[in-house]
């Protein structure tokens, strides 16, 4: 007989905890199942659910937000873009327009997608129009992005690609000493495709212990037992308790798909820096928008505060599992969904939007920001 939420609740509460430990789930949607679940307030008080990095719409790279806009409102192009990224504001003087969502406003000819496949119909349906695909995700976004490549687009669609690997962050934070937790709940939707096998790191090389969780509450709790079980005894291992969907080494034609199309290189995540290995590059220049349009790529990146999150936001150590969001100084004052500042405010993945929609509220003191190191090595030790 399966056990239940309650089932894992009892075993959770029956373990000999320390008087704390902090486990970090990495993925947004997880986030999202915690808080909408009333996960926490559940669990024993020595335990610490940390938000992790897994947004891809919060590490996405301000000035590829900005060479978004700018391809929008000044070269002849339909830009398309999921959703989410339409909100998220980039770093420009007071009166600029500061979102996808506000170029489109202004006319520029900016369209929300679900699917790759919508861009390619869009470009097929305007042959004689530029079509822009501005993507940015993660590996699961990637896939779908890398079989549509390799199927073949046509001639008037272009790439702008902002495509990102979760495994790296969580690497660069152990590996640099700003790791603030004990134990990690690897992000289930990332190793379907990509196989649990990738977070055997976490174990191997740093010693902690770590499980892969899907995304309703009797699969986190399980996944939240084992990682604290493996605490209480010393005995390290990584455990899928997603075994409907991940395999160990996930999905092969996705994987040779990214193979096919993309090369991995360090990539800028927005208000952290530089991280080794965790960008996605496409192979062939024909396809990158910023071949295509190569004034727009440089004013990108060469412009006062380009890369920085706004003032006074504290999203990059909201996403480093560093403060949570309502220790933000700007949560629920300046930035609020309906007026986001910052990035962590825009995505339903997003730990300060979570929070808000759920009615978290001011509870923590105002942290003062810690530096963060950017990782600035290529290549992984």
């Amino acid at each position: 007989m399966s056990l239940t939420a309650n089932d894992w609740l009892k075993k959770i509460r029956e373990l000999p905890l320390p008087e704390k430990i902090k486990v970090i789930n990495v993925c947004g949607g997880h986030e999202r199942a915690i808080t909408t679940a009333g996960l926490r307030s559940a669990l024993p008080e020595a335990i610490e659910l940390i938000p992790g990095p897994g947004c891809p719409v919060c590490i996405c790279p301000e000035e590829d937000i900005y060479m978004a806009i700018q391809l929008a409102l000044h070269e002849s192009v339909i830009l398309v873009a999921f959703g989410d990224m339409l909100r998220v504001p980039v770093n420009v003087a007071k009166g600029e327009i500061r979102s996808l969502q506000q170029a489109k406003a202004a006319g520029a000819d900016i369209r929300p997608i679900a699917s790759p496949l919508e861009a390619l119909h869009i470009a097929q349906h305007h042959p004689d129009q530029a079509v822009v695909f501005f993507a940015a995700g993660f590996e699961t976004t990637m896939a779908p992005v890398a079989a549509l490549l390799v199927q073949g687009i046509p001639e008037n669609l272009s790439i702008l690609l902002s495509g990102r690997l979760t495994w790296p962050a969580v690497d660069m934070l152990l590996r640099t000493g700003q790791a603030t937790f004990d134990g990690v709940i690897a992000p289930g939707h990332v190793a379907t495709v990509m196989g649990a096998e990738e977070w055997t790191f976490i174990v191997e090389k740093y010693g902690l212990p770590a499980a892969v969780a899907g995304f309703t509450p009797v699969s986190l709790l399980a996944a939240l037992y084992s990682v604290l079980r493996q605490h209480v005894e010393g005995r390290l291992f990584l455990d899928n308790c997603y075994p409907e969907l991940v395999s160990a080494h996930g999905n092969k034609t996705a994987h040779t798909h990214l193979h096919h199309v993309f090369t991995v290189t360090a990539a800028m995540w927005r208000g952290i820096g530089i991280i080794a290995d965790s960008g996605f590059s496409l192979r062939e220049a024909r396809y990158d928008a910023r071949w295509r349009f190569p004034d727009c790529a440089t004013n990108a990146s060469n412009r006062k505060r380009a890369g920085e999150m706004p003032a006074g936001c504290d999203c990059a150590r909201v996403v480093l599992g560093q403060i949570y969001p309502d220790g933000c100084r700007l949560y629920g004052t300046a930035c609020t969904p309906r007026s986001p500042v910052g990035p962590c405010m825009v995505s339903d993945e997003g730990a300060c939007r979570i929070w808000w929609s759920v009615g978290i509220r001011s509870t923590a003191p105002t942290a003062q920001p810690a530096e963060i190191t950017p990782e600035l090595s290529i290549g992984r030790e």
